[in-house]
């Protein structure tokens, strides 16, 4: 069986994971070019962090690397919410095959197998699809928000040093 075998027997959860991990890696993606660029340019953001707070402003200091923090947490959310609800469509996959098959067995009875087996197929096809996006999706969140929390404590040392 290849791929698309496998994945068309999942039926239309399947493709709805599909779906929300080509957005969900859209972002991931983006996230990774953004912060890519910031660290790339992290002493212009210090020199214009420094200049706005630079006039006996400290107490604007938080909000200033807040607001520019801010600009790179851009699909964070929604990364998130990707990691979070993909392995519960998987497993609302898995309750419809299960569905499904007893719903088989209850009108045909067991003498066959091959009756009921397409339920526990899509049953556990969704659930490996829901885990497999959900995963990834997990680990880069938790990079992201490692990485930002990292790159604003950068930013106001560096600040407080040059003040």
């Amino acid at each position: 069986m290849d791929i698309l075998q496998f994945l068309e027997k999942g039926g239309v959860i399947v493709y709805i994971l599909i779906l929300i991990n080509i957005v969900g890696f859209t972002l991931i993606f983006t996230e990774l070019f953004n912060i890519y660029k910031f660290k790339k340019h992290i002493a212009q953001s210090i020199d214009y962090i420094f200049q706005r707070v630079q006039n006996n402003h400290e107490d604007l200091l938080d909000m200033i690397v807040q607001q520019e923090i801010k600009k790179l947490e851009f699909g964070l959310n929604t990364i998130k919410i990707i990691a979070t609800i993909a392995p519960l469509l998987g497993l609302l996959g898995t309750v419809v095959g299960i569905f499904t098959s007893f719903d088989e067995i209850s009108k045909v009875g067991l003498d066959d197998p091959m009756n009921f087996s397409s339920g526990i197929s899509v049953a556990l096809i969704t659930t490996i699809v829901g885990l497999v996006v959900s995963i990834p999706h997990y680990i880069f969140y938790n990079y992201f928000i490692g990485t930002l929390d990292n790159t604003e404590i950068t930013l106001k040392s560096e600040v407080l040093n040059k003040l």
